[in-house]
């Protein structure tokens, strides 16, 4: 347990040593160093868990805080460099080392040949670590350094191909747009030490908040769980600062696989549930939760349908993913927001793993529209996506999909919030539908492009590996979280109603992906498609197409509202600064009063005798005045 520190200590070693070698190393050095390092935080991990077991068993609800140093202490204010391991931080511990090792192991044969080897996995190698110290953390405020080193990571590495202007620009919109909830999630922590005095996390939830009817709406509470709500939507990627993760998809494809399924996106679902006393207090935010949740559902998942490039068409996927976990975070479901979080890592990360090999394959094309016909020549490739994306689907019983997001709908049946259920069946009918519509037209129909063959090592265990925890068996790890990781208990008692839910969301599944095959499977009988076309006017059709494809307007929007007015502002300032306009009338003043005093000293009698003489004559007036008032 002591070893703790360690699984941090590790990568940020690695991104040290990397950093001073300045790529001076051979690409084998380099990925050693990479991948070595973080297997070895794997390893401390593997320890840790199997030093619980022996100690407290299947106990979720132990606690072990590790004290390192102080970092500072001003006045009541003492911030302490300390971790926290319990039920949330071991499982969040566990898939970012587990899958994060795989990802590397992976980027190790993906990024082989590329300019920067050596700094990729430098910057990999931070995010990690931040990541980690992120989840540890017993002090809000080292968990906001760990923030927004996450956030510092994703910035390099979704520009790594600096070279392309657009690359930047993507990088750029990342930062900017989480960096609002950074911001958000900044004040909220300003708040909390102000109301309670303190910012570690081991005290806050030892205070036992409870919810009180005294709370309004405009309580300082409500506005400490709406600022984390924020914070949380905008580095998970929901509703309305969504518009990042679509545009962070030029970074390379491993790279895409650790935000997605271990790190980033998932650090606004464990702020929640780190946070949940104080939304358990404010119902109104954890309701505004869910219906965040539950709009990002739908909303992105008919944009996933509509896309061209396989990694948005991921991406989106994502989007709407992680809002089924809001959704199950809004009916106080935190035990099964976090089995979603786990095996969505395993088959996120399949996929997008998958995707780089097929893009690679393809000769780094991108577009679904440009492959066809590719289950003969990489069959492996096509299994892992069959795989994969029936996971994400969630086909019953053989995925491990299925599980987590029955888990997700049947609590919510149970707790009858009939907005969540309704908004979740939408999702649970779209996902297959856009997940075997790329399949279809990737692996299917006429052959468009000649593929080339590698199967290596470290490109194919990572993918096996994946595979296998993407099936049934990644289900199992639903054992450990039988007992919820805040402390209630998350067994349900089975009844007919339930098993008949199952049954029909497990046909809502297969009728969806059935009617992918009926519009994008060329084998069948292109009537059966005009047949279920829905019949609207043109142009209502191509403007929801529209909306669907460019992400509901929101870049256009954001545009129209933040952009422009800003690159205005810049234009007429560089022009005319108002500022700078200020300064030079105090310069002019200063040089006018400068001219004045150099022409009174002329070195003339007669000039210095009459402005003595004018002197004396406003004094005299002066006094005049004075003494009739």
């Amino acid at each position: 347990m002591n070893l703790l520190f360690l699984t941090i200590l590790f990568p940020f070693l690695g991104f040290t040593i990397l950093a001073i070698s300045q790529g001076r190393w051979s690409e084998n050095i380099s990925a050693i160093i990479g991948v070595g390092t973080v297997s070895l935080s794997l390893l401390t991990t593997i320890c840790i868990i199997f030093n619980l077991y022996c100690n407290v068993g299947n106990d979720m609800t132990f606690v072990f805080v590790q004290d390192l140093w102080t970092w500072f202490s001003i006045n009541d204010l003492c911030i302490a460099v300390a971790l926290r391991l319990d039920g949330l931080s071991l499982i969040m511990l566990s898939l970012i080392t587990g899958v994060g090792f795989i990802i590397h192991l992976y980027a190790a044969w993906y990024m082989s040949g590329c300019e920067g080897y050596s700094r990729f996995f430098a910057y990999t190698n931070l995010f990690m670590a931040n990541m980690i110290l992120l989840v540890l953390s017993d002090n809000l405020l080292l968990m906001y350094f760990g923030w927004e080193g996450v956030g510092l990571c994703s910035y390099l590495l979704v520009g790594f191909y600096y070279f392309d202007f657009r690359n930047g620009m993507a990088a750029l919109k990342t930062i900017i747009i989480t960096r609002f909830g950074d911001i958000c999630l900044i004040f909220a922590l300003f708040m909390i030490f102000d109301q309670y005095q303190t910012l570690s996390v081991s005290r806050l939830l030892a205070l036992e908040l409870k919810y009180s009817s005294s709370y309004h709406f405009f309580s300082d509470t409500t506005w400490i769980s709406f600022m984390l709500l924020i914070g949380a939507i905008g580095k998970s990627a929901q509703l309305p600062l969504q518009t990042w993760l679509t545009s962070a998809m030029v970074g390379p494809t491993p790279v895409s696989a650790l935000i997605h399924a271990a790190t980033m996106v998932t650090s606004g679902v464990y702020l929640v549930i780190r946070m949940n006393n104080f939304f358990l207090m404010t119902p109104n935010i954890l309701y505004l939760t869910g219906v965040i949740g539950s709009l990002t559902i739908v909303l992105f998942g008919c944009s996933a349908l509509l896309q061209s490039n396989i990694k948005k068409i991921l991406a989106y996927s994502t989007i709407s993913q992680i809002g089924y976990m809001f959704l199950a975070l809004g009916g106080r479901h935190w035990g099964a927001a976090m089995f979603h979080v786990v095996t969505h890592a395993f088959f996120k990360a399949l996929l997008f793993l998958a995707a780089g090999s097929l893009i690679y394959a393809c000769r780094y094309e991108q577009n679904i529209f440009k492959m066809g016909g590719l289950y003969k020549s990489i069959p492996f490739i096509y299994v892992c996506f069959l795989i994969g994306g029936a996971s994400l689907s969630g086909v019953p019983i053989i995925t491990a999909g299925f599980y987590s997001k029955e888990l997700i709908m049947l609590k919510t049946l149970i707790n009858h919030d009939y907005f969540f259920l309704f908004s979740g069946l939408i999702g649970i009918f779209l996902t297959p539908i856009y997940t075997f519509r790329m399949i279809f037209i990737v692996f299917h129909g006429s052959n468009k492009i000649e593929p080339r063959i590698c199967n290596k090592f470290t490109q194919n265990f990572p993918l096996v590996v994946l595979l296998l925890l993407s099936t049934f068996i990644g289900g199992w790890i639903k054992l450990p979280l039988s007992v919820d990781i805040v402390g209630t208990d998350t067994n349900m008692i089975c009844n007919y109603s339930q098993v008949y839910f199952e049954i029909a969301s497990g046909f809502l599944v297969i009728f969806g992906i059935w009617f992918a095959s009926i519009f994008w499977l060329d084998s069948l009988n292109s009537i059966e498609r005009q047949i279920i076309r829905p019949r609207l006017p043109e142009i209502v059709e191509r403007y929801i197409i529209l909306l669907c494809y460019y992400g509901w307007g929101f870049d256009w929007l954001y545009k129209l509202l933040f952009v422009k007015p800003y690159l205005f502002i810049t234009k007429k300032l560089s022009y005319s600064d108002p500022i700078n306009i200020i300064i030079n009338i105090f310069t002019s003043l200063l040089c006018w009063l400068k001219s004045g005093l150099i022409l009174s000293e002329n070195g003339k009698l007669n000039w210095y005798i009459v402005s003595m003489n004018i002197g004396a004559v406003i004094i005299l007036i002066m006094i005049l005045t004075y003494n009739h008032m």
